[in-house]
């Protein structure tokens, strides 16, 4: 205990001892606690672990391209068994193009991670302005034909835009099990039982665009060699929305496939095919089945950027004809760590639906209804704030639908203020 004392006090005065050259200081102090931490007692070994992240962060925030404190505090996040956070920079480090003994060793590390994971965590709030909440239409008069002319009917203004603050909230988690006998090796059992849950609540001034979702899932997960797994889950998920939320608007059941490939040191692929029978508390036209598919991939180029993109394809076949629809989509986005702790990205995106017909009078000839909806997004933290683990985080998004069915159309502009917590 005089020891660790002693420990304490030296990491405590190396900082202006070693003033002239904060980065290298940072980096010893974060060392010494990391090297301590492994013969710590476990009431001390947080404790070290906390500071040595605190140092490695503090260097990474003006300098997020150092390869070597990136490592190590991938390390420090292992050891404390954050392995999200972990994964995450040892992800970064690789794109880095580190020696092939680091490379080694890394990778070792995320088999690790992959082999261990039980519980995952997520908690956050956020403050959600929005120019257009319900995503309505602002076109005033609709023109619906009559007698071989088009006779033109204003709108109530209640069906027009609304603008408004919501407040959200939301809450997730999941749990994977061990299937079989034990083994002395952790990644010599490649089976796990999958089980989660999400909670999410926005809550508006006008109550009648509140919304809460709850959903589940459970299922095995197969871990594939060392850079692949596959999870088959059974789902499921209630949503209410509007005034009181007293009963559900709809509810899905039915089933997901996972899959994840990592192609490279830096690219990574994965897919997702769903399928769900969709059934609504009061409009039973709209129930059926609906099914999704999507193949996405991200590319970590560099320590400090990240790229992404995605594309899926979806169709609805409800019992009523005009809800049945097909829609196909593509997204692309970018993050990069910049110096004084920022980090800034964002996202585009298109998806056209193709509507079966059944649309008068939106649609003069009651025909079919064509949508296309454009989405762009940017948003900014900084890394260097942090409150109690919560990182602030701020977006602003925009959201452009055309298509050629009359008070269908909308733009929309909603911001988040959001804290976010990943354990």
């Amino acid at each position: 205990m005089r020891i660790l004392s002693v420990i304490v006090i030296a990491l405590s005065l190396c900082g202006p001892a070693l003033a002239q050259d904060q980065t290298a200081a940072r980096f010893r102090l974060g060392m010494l606690a990391m090297e301590q931490s492994t013969r710590a007692e476990p009431e001390k070994r947080d404790e070290l672990l906390d500071k040595a992240i605190a140092a490695f962060r503090a260097i990474l925030v003006q300098r997020p391209e150092l390869v070597r404190v990136r490592l190590e505090l991938a390390r420090a996040f292992f050891l404390k068994e954050e392995d999200r956070l972990a994964q995450r920079h040892f992800e970064m480090v690789l794109a880095g193009k580190p020696p092939a003994g680091v490379v080694l060793n890394v990778n070792r590390f995320l088999n690790a991670i992959r082999a261990r994971k039980r519980w995952s965590l997520r908690v956050g709030a956020a403050l959600a302005p929005d120019t257009n909440i319900g995503a309505g239409s602002d076109e005033r008069i609709v023109y619906i034909p009559f007698g071989g002319e088009l006779l033109p009917f204003r709108r109530d203004q209640a069906e027009l835009t609304t603008s408004g603050i919501g407040l959200s909230a939301w809450l997730g988690g999941e749990y994977q099990l061990p299937l079989g006998r034990p083994a002395p090796d952790p990644g010599a059992n490649r089976w796990r039982l999958r089980a989660g849950g999400d909670i999410a609540r926005k809550e508006y001034r006008e109550s009648r665009f509140d919304q809460m979702t709850v959903s589940g899932h459970v299922g095995p997960r197969w871990l594939i060699g060392r850079g692949s797994e596959v999870s088959l889950l059974a789902t499921g998920l209630h949503q209410w929305t509007g005034k009181a939320l007293e009963e559900p608007s709809h509810y899905d059941i039915g089933g997901r496939i996972e899959g994840k490939h990592r192609l490279t040191l830096r690219t990574t692929l994965n897919a997702r095919l769903a399928r769900l029978e969709r059934r609504y508390d009061s409009e039973e036209g709209r129930d059926g089945p609906i099914t999704d598919v999507s193949l996405g991939t991200q590319w970590v180029a560099s320590p400090t950027l990240r790229f992404d993109a995605a594309m899926g394809w979806g169709r609805e076949r409800p019992e009523t004809e005009r809800w049945r629809n097909t829609r196909r989509w593509g997204r692309i986005g970018v993050l990069a760590a910049l110096p004084w702790g920022f980090t800034v990205g964002g996202s585009g995106s298109l998806r056209w639906t193709d509507w079966e017909a059944g649309w008068f009078p939106f649609v003069e000839d009651g025909g079919e209804r064509h949508d296309l909806t454009r989405t762009l997004r940017l948003f900014a933290h900084n890394r260097a704030l942090t409150v109690q683990g919560f990182s602030p985080q701020v977006s602003v998004t925009q959201e452009i639908r055309t298509t050629n069915a009359q008070v269908h159309d909308y733009e929309r502009i909603s911001g988040e203020l959001r804290f976010v917590r990943l354990f």
